[in-house]
């Protein structure tokens, strides 16, 4: 009775440190945010003055002087990043999906190659080849468009390993046999059953590149010149170049505007993020 009133006390320890533990790992993740949204509530002053975590009443000021800047344009800046961004999410997560079912369900000489090639291009940065890349769009007068980076996310090795892996451990190919002996077609296989069978993986993806696509700064400045076509980073990137006047809570505000539709898309896919885990622990 002791030996189990003595395990029951070490479980219970164990537990309660992985709970403070996780307790602690999850307000060091949350702080930084929490500061971020509460600057953009104070002005200059306060917020040299050091850390707070309790909201100021500048927010209506900073979003005025926000508006105010001589071209910064909120809405517009959100509208060209979601754009870009929801368009880059839908087309890398449906084709580079369907590139990873093709490695999956088929067999075909030069299967392993092909995977070894788009594993080499992942190796890749993108730094390396902006210029080339730069010069061919230069070429086909794609320069200042947002097709360079809408179009280039149909390839997107990185998620077309995830999917592969996904789909070898959890696609099972009986269920397409089989819907292919009752007759349906190879693409509304893919459509109707593979698809929605990887809804948790495609949740996780669609984060992930929703994210990057967002965040991006690098390719989008080397591409882009008409100010009306600016993202949200790069507007916020013009902010910190104004070293002379910048408005520390000014900055903060568009932060975390900027920051804003990451949180919505998040809290809207984490369901099927938690549902995925939940499958992946189910043993047969």
């Amino acid at each position: 009775m002791s030996k189990n009133s003595s395990y029951s006390r070490s479980l219970a320890m164990e537990r309660g440190v992985i709970y403070f533990v996780c307790i602690v790992l999850c307000l060091m993740s949350i702080l930084p945010f929490a500061v971020m949204f509460v600057n953009a509530t104070r002005d200059n002053y306060a917020i040299q003055q050091g850390m707070s975590l309790i909201p100021g009443d500048r927010l209506l000021i900073n979003l005025k002087t926000l508006n105010e800047r001589q071209n910064f344009n909120v809405l517009q800046g959100m509208w060209n990043s979601l754009f870009i961004a929801t368009w880059t999410t839908v087309l890398a997560l449906y084709f580079s999906t369907l590139t990873a079912y093709g490695l999956v369900v088929y067999r075909f000489r030069g299967r392993q190659l092909a995977f070894t090639f788009i594993m080499v291009v992942l190796m890749i940065p993108t730094q390396v080849s902006m210029v080339g890349f730069f010069t061919f769009m230069f070429k086909l007068n794609l320069v200042n468009t947002y097709v360079p980076l809408i179009v280039p996310a149909i390839a997107s090795p990185s998620l077309v390993f995830f999917m592969r892996q996904y789909m070898i451990a959890g696609l099972p190919l009986e269920i397409l046999e089989a819907a292919r002996i009752d007759g349906c077609s190879e693409l509304r296989t893919f459509n109707t059953i593979a698809m929605p069978m990887m809804k948790p993986a495609l949740a996780t993806q669609a984060i992930f590149t929703f994210v990057a696509s967002w965040n991006k700064l690098f390719e989008p400045t080397m591409l882009i010149n008409s100010q009306n076509k600016y993202t949200m980073p790069m507007l916020v990137s013009l902010l910190k170049s104004d070293r002379f006047r910048t408005d520390y809570g000014t900055v903060y505000l568009a932060l975390s505007l900027t920051v804003l539709p990451l949180f919505v898309v998040y809290f809207a896919l984490s369901k099927y993020i938690i549902a995925g885990v939940a499958l992946g622990g189910v043993k047969e």
